[in-house]
């Protein structure tokens, strides 16, 4: 639910423009109030789940993603839309950060992890391309407001498996303390950054407002790594710093984030502008990437790894997905799905099949238990900010290459923008392969920083 509603809303943004009567300057908060609050509560999130019991905090933000969904579905003007979107994303952070400390903490045998680990990699690395697809049929067959309706549904289920199958924290021996003043200030600071790279390109990278914004943030985060450093109990232990591994990961999260985000949407971009696909030919165009996609996270990747270790696979896959983006990169205005889009979906769904996985248990090794969900916070934290930083920087990229939408000429420099964003995003892949394969070491790290010996094939 959390992955799809990222995109699934970008289908039906005309409808709900046309419906509720945003203006172009206000439609975008319909996507930037989820993406504010579920940046910045990544992180507070993720420690809540270590500090409370990760079941209770997972199911409350399954709750909270539902019933904001219901608020969303059931909106009638702008302003009660926007707020339920706001709190869904706080129900959409809590419920990423959580879901993978519960994954890594139930399963502890390195084979069965590493076969876990592929299935939540396909669900986080495929749901923005359903979300094209299903919001599409959605938005055709009914209206806008049951791409949010269809969320209560699951979220009920969820809710009763939840209940049924993960298990219950145990008693507490002691009652655990929330660092208040680092909570505030990391969240504060995460929500002005994001809030600062959403809007870059309508306000300007160099304009004072963006500047502000980014020096407000880092002043917080100034402050909130020395409440950390006197606090007790910290949010974030600073000796999270010295994880190299950790560290490693997320600037490899961060890149490959940047990338695989703006290929998505520049990609659809590409097909629906240049090549005037509609929105259902978008979805199904990224179907067969999918596909792979699919095969490789739900068996191929953890024999992969099981047999190789973590650096190859991690390293190969995202190689593999910067040669699928160099294709994008040539992609001509005439051009034909066959020849011109799918080798390029099928590239980059093998890679993403095969380096999500090695890179979640890189970023996820050698922390504690009791960490795991601010780990998870952390992890999914680098994901957001490099996915909106990419896109932000590389559609700025494209629309300063192409200009207005207009005749032949017009489609022609907008494919060239596409074109120079695709290379860019290629570079970043590219950078994110080699920290890799220099960086990141064969075998994933035991809690404690033991390496861990080899896996079971």
């Amino acid at each position: 639910m959390a992955v799809l509603d990222v995109t699934i809303v970008n289908v039906a943004l005309p409808s709900i423009r046309a419906d509720l009567g945003f203006s172009e300057a206000t439609l975008v908060w319909v996507v930037n109030a989820y993406v504010l609050t579920c940046g910045g509560f990544l992180l507070l999130g993720g420690r809540l789940g270590d500090l409370y019991g990760q079941r209770r905090l997972f199911m409350l933000g399954i709750a909270l993603f539902s019933l904001a969904s219901l608020a969303c579905g059931m909106a009638s003007a702008q302003l009660p839309l926007v707020i339920a979107r706001a709190v869904q994303g706080i129900g959409g952070a809590i419920v990423e950060a959580v879901a993978l400390a519960l994954l890594m903490n139930l399963f502890t045998e390195p084979a069965e992890r590493a076969r876990a680990m592929g299935v939540y990699g396909f669900v986080c690395a495929s749901g923005g391309s359903i979300g094209v697809l299903l919001g599409g049929v959605l938005t055709d067959a009914y209206d806008w407001h049951w791409i949010f309706l269809v969320n209560l549904p699951i979220g009920l289920a969820v809710l009763g498996l939840s209940l049924a199958l993960l298990p219950g924290a145990g008693p507490a021996a002691r009652r655990p303390k929330l660092d208040i003043g680092g909570a505030v200030t990391v969240t504060a600071a995460l929500m002005l950054a994001v809030y600062a790279v959403v809007g870059g390109n309508e306000n300007g990278w160099t304009s004072p407002r963006t500047l502000l914004l980014l020096g407000a943030a880092a002043a917080l985060f100034a402050i909130f790594i020395a409440i950390e450093a006197a606090v007790e109990q910290p949010l974030m232990p600073l000796r999270f710093f010295r994880l190299k591994t950790l560290a490693v990961s997320n600037a490899i999260g961060i890149l490959w984030s940047a990338a695989m985000f703006a290929w998505f949407f520049l990609s659809a971009l590409y097909m629906q502008r240049v090549l005037g696909y509609t929105p259902m030919q978008v979805g199904l165009a990224f179907l067969p990437g999918n596909l792979i996609m699919a095969v490789c996270s739900l068996g191929i990747s953890a024999r992969v790894v099981n047999r190789y270790g973590i650096r190859r696979p991690l390293a190969g896959g995202l190689a593999c997905a910067a040669f699928g983006l160099m294709l994008f990169a040539r992609a001509p205005v005439e051009g034909g799905f066959v020849v011109d889009v799918l080798p390029g979906m099928l590239l980059l769904g093998l890679g993403a099949g095969i380096a999500f996985n090695p890179l979640l248990l890189a970023a996820m090794s050698g922390v504690d238990e009791s960490e795991a969900g601010l780990a998870s916070g952390i992890v999914n934290t680098s994901f957001m900010m490099g996915g909106a930083l990419g896109l932000a920087v590389l559609a700025s990229l494209a629309a300063a290459h192409a200009g207005p939408a207009g005749g032949g000429a017009d489609i022609a420099a907008a494919n060239g923008g596409y074109q120079l964003a695709f290379a860019a995003g290629a570079v970043f892949a590219l950078v994110a392969a080699a920290l890799g394969a220099w960086l990141v070491p064969e075998r994933p790290a035991a809690a404690g920083g033991a390496a861990v010996p080899e896996l079971a094939g």
